[in-house]
């Protein structure tokens, strides 16, 4: 994808169009960053069973890509659009990665994954693999579990083609003979209901002693025939439609976001189609048919040899119960600043806290939070929700405050996407016993983190303050890497009640003194400080930025880096996922080294840090670098003042993944990721090595 370089701000270094080189293409990238998940699945160190999970998210990965990326492509090539972002060809080579990519996943599953589950007593049989015994069993499942849920509908002019939900599980079935009235009518869906499991576990009488599974499919399958009586069963495939799932709703134009929200849940699951996925053996009479129901073209059709629906082989890490074949239990250890034997805001007195999650867990953030419930002191509480879940303990903490008399205000964000349901459960469950409860601003998201607490001591009232790169979700926290910072600062809760005032009443924002806001400062602010350093590396000084973030894709900043690398400031970007930044292209971005680190955890934190002499600067943040972070919602970015906190941030999430021979991939100029493999002493995992300053195992 190319791209001309926007106009910098004024004062900026200015550098022409042709010393700029084209940008990598964004949705390539994406699929970049899933290549090196799915090599997670394909390492023979990682045990069997993560194996298998690494393999189904790269799957719920690529589903949301459909979701979310895909359809501006296929609206192009049906346009028949030849240049743009958008294109015919950006269509034609993306199904090709796409295609490619779930090639190389399902030889994986058949491959390796399926043959190491045999060799490790763990058998999932298709129908012609079973005995006798085991086929009765299974026919007696049907009949009672499964056949009573299905009703397969015979296609003609009054039955036309149902509605087929995203992502759901369907065949369809070519017959033969004729109707109960005489017609030839010979093709039929019929629809799996979600609540049927997709995998079954056998019982020990007819496993043998085995541990044995048996797919949903495979079961319906076999008894196909019994659904279509006195007709003959030819040609069928199991198939599945993805749908363009990005809600749209005119936030100007509705008198309650809530409810339309709501009720473009509903709309969701019927979206435009832009995948079909069928079986490998489906024939193209009714691949055709099906392409021809959804108006797509043989690029979106995947033929795949296996289940179409790979995410839900994570019921198989349930069902087997083998944690030999997982990761060794991994407990965060409790937040070594925090002295559980003290009050926390008592100890915010007299320095700020870091917790470096999940290498440190959670539970301190709940502490602070259920200090602050159960002390009378408390007046308010202040608080965002953007991903909490759908069982939480926070909220349980917030409703417990409210109960108890204190002031609660919530800014939930309705429009986090996937999330939305369970935001909109949560709003109004806070607002039905009493909490004031606000949706942030008409047309941003609020991804800010932060909780602001009010408390009375002695004749003041003194304000305590959390700020998170991540969620407020205590299930992610122990699977993301974030840093939760806790403080009494006044200059940082002051902008904090700034911001939270802005937030409910939409007034205008205040100068804040030491935070950096989007949609208002934070794009600017970080052009100012990228153009510092490169005006001070022109004049000789060394300068230095880090970056720790997951997506590089803001243009802006992109060129605003470029320019900065080639005046001589040294710049490492640890960016877990899409970058469009070309590093290391000699002549133009030879300053500059790009490398993504995917671990057990998944990275989340945003760490930025910029050094002119010896005069370092850093600070943590909500917002990756993508244009929608920076002009689309409400993010913030905060310093980290404290010399030995700020320290232990660098060593912790900037040098340690610097460092990194074992999780690491190096950006190449031309988007090609190298892993960075290193051995003996140099072989160093900055999570393994985090996990081992900080954990607890069992």
């Amino acid at each position: 994808m190319t791209a001309t370089p926007p106009n910098p701000h004024p004062g900026a270094i200015q550098a022409s169009a042709e010393q700029m080189p084209a940008l990598l293409d964004r949705d390539h990238s994406i699929l970049a960053f899933n290549e090196r998940v799915l090599n997670w699945a394909e390492r023979e160190d990682v045990p069997l069973l993560e194996r298998l999970r690494y393999l189904c998210i790269v799957s719920s990965n690529l589903d949301e890509f459909f979701e979310v990326r895909a359809e501006p492509h296929l609206t192009a090539s049906r346009s028949d659009d030849q240049k743009g972002t958008f294109s015919v060809q950006s269509f034609e080579k993306l199904s090709a990665t796409l295609q490619t990519l779930v090639a190389r996943q399902y030889a994986l599953y058949n491959e390796k994954i399926l043959p190491a589950f045999e060799r490790k007593g763990i058998h999932i049989l298709a129908h012609g693999e079973r005995n006798a015994s085991q086929r009765a069993w299974v026919k007696q499942y049907f009949d009672r579990e499964v056949k009573p849920l299905l009703i397969p509908v015979g296609l003609d002019p009054s039955h036309p083609f149902p509605q087929v939900a995203n992502k759901s599980l369907n065949f369809i079935v070519r017959l033969g003979g004729k109707d109960a009235f005489g017609r030839e009518n010979e093709i039929a869906i019929v629809k799996v209901p979600r609540v049927l499991p997709r995998l079954i576990r056998l019982p020990d009488k007819v496993a043998g002693g085995k541990l044995v599974l048996v797919s949903l499919s495979s079961v319906i399958r076999a008894h196909l025939d019994e659904l279509f009586l006195g007709r003959s069963v030819g040609q069928f495939s199991q198939f599945r439609v993805t749908r363009h799932s990005d809600l749209a709703v005119d936030e100007e134009d509705v008198k309650n976001l809530r409810t339309a929200l709501r009720q473009g849940l509903v709309h969701r699951h019927y979206g435009q189609a832009v995948r079909l996925e069928v079986s490998a053996g489906c024939s193209d009479y009714l691949a055709d048919f099906l392409l021809a129901q959804f108006s797509l073209t043989a690029r979106s059709l995947f033929r795949v040899p296996g289940p179409v629906n790979l995410v839900r082989l994570t019921q198989v890490i349930d069902l087997v119960n083998r944690p030999d074949l997982c990761f060794s239990p991994y407990r965060g250890a409790y937040p070594r600043q925090i002295q559980p034997s003290q009050s926390i805001f008592e100890q915010l007195k007299q320095s700020d806290i870091l917790i470096h999650q999940p290498f440190e867990s959670f539970d301190g953030v709940l502490a602070f939070l259920r200090e602050a419930v159960n002390d009378p002191g408390v007046l308010a509480i202040k608080q965002t929700i953007y991903r909490t879940g759908a069982d939480s303990e926070l909220m349980d903490l917030l409703r417990e405050a409210v109960r108890r008399g204190k002031e609660v205000t919530v800014v939930v964000e309705l429009k986090a996407r996937f999330d939305e349901e369970a935001n909109i459960n949560w709003a109004e469950m806070l607002e039905s016993i009493g909490a004031q409860v606000v949706y942030g601003v008409v047309g941003l998201k609020t991804h800010a983190k932060m909780m602001l607490i009010t408390r009375r001591e002695g004749k003041q009232l003194r304000r305590y303050g959390h700020l998170s790169t991540g969620n407020y979700n205590p299930r992610t926290a122990r699977l993301y890497t974030d840093i939760s910072h806790v403080t009494a600062d006044p200059a940082i809760t002051g902008d904090m009640e700034h911001v939270f005032v802005h937030l409910a009443s939409q007034s205008r924002l205040p100068r804040l003194r030491k935070m950096w806001m989007a949609p208002f400062f934070l794009h600017r602010k970080l052009m100012a400080k990228i153009d510092e350093l490169a005006r001070a590396a022109a004049s000789g000084a060394s300068c230095r930025i880090v970056v720790k973030m997951n997506a590089l894709t803001d243009e802006a900043l992109i060129y605003c880096l470029m320019r900065a690398g080639q005046q001589g400031v040294q710049i490492d970007l640890i960016v877990r996922g899409a970058c469009m930044l070309p590093a290391q292209l000699r002549g133009m971005t030879d300053n500059i080294r790009v490398r993504s680190v995917i671990g057990r955890f998944l990275e989340h934190s945003r760490v930025f840090y910029f050094r002119e002499g010896e005069v370092e600067d850093l600070y943590l943040s909500s917002a990756d670098w993508m244009n929608r972070n920076m002009v689309r919602r409400v993010e913030l970015a905060w310093p980290v003042t404290d010399p030995v906190l700020r320290q232990r941030v660098v060593d912790e999430c900037l040098v340690a993944y610097l460092h990194d021979g074992v999780d690491a991939w190096n950006l190449g100029p031309d988007g090609t990721y190298t892993r960075a493999v290193a051995t003996g002493k140099s072989a160093h995992s900055a999570q393994q090595a985090l996990m081992g300053r900080y954990g607890q195992k069992g």
